[in-house]
């Protein structure tokens, strides 16, 4: 199964943040419920929907987690992927809690972010 169908399953019970992270359960080698714990206060993206996106969160998390030091690169990368994929980082924004135009939906945002980490975890990023 595909990591974002993986992230999809999570995200029916599980926010944004915690769906992306425990996508990635097997390359953090961390345990399902901690990655849950370390996710949960992004629901609605941080200080819900004022902040980052929780999918975009999660995913900076799993690249720290997993991926080559040093991560700022490759944390650069994930972000202007994101935004230019998704229309913005900030969740509120995203969500169009401003204007009502709404840039992209959570499911897709999640698997945006998915993938994203996904190419730059790739044995020619790494």
């Amino acid at each position: 199964m595909r990591k974002e169908d993986i992230a999809s399953e999570y995200k029916q019970h599980m926010n944004c943040c915690q769906a992306v992270l425990c996508a990635f359960k097997d390359e953090t080698g961390l345990e399902l419920d901690l990655l849950r714990k370390l996710g949960s206060a992004f629901g609605s993206g941080m200080a819900t929907m004022d902040g980052t996106c929780g999918a975009l969160v999660g995913a900076e998390m799993v690249l720290g987690l997993v991926g080559q030091q040093p991560v700022r690169t490759g944390a650069r990368k994930l972000f202007t992927e994101f935004e230019q994929q998704c229309g913005s980082s900030v969740c509120g924004t995203i969500k169009g809690i401003d204007n009502g135009q709404v840039l992209c939906s959570c499911d897709q945002c999640v698997r945006n972010a998915v993938n994203i980490v996904s190419e730059l975890l790739a044995p020619a990023h790494v």
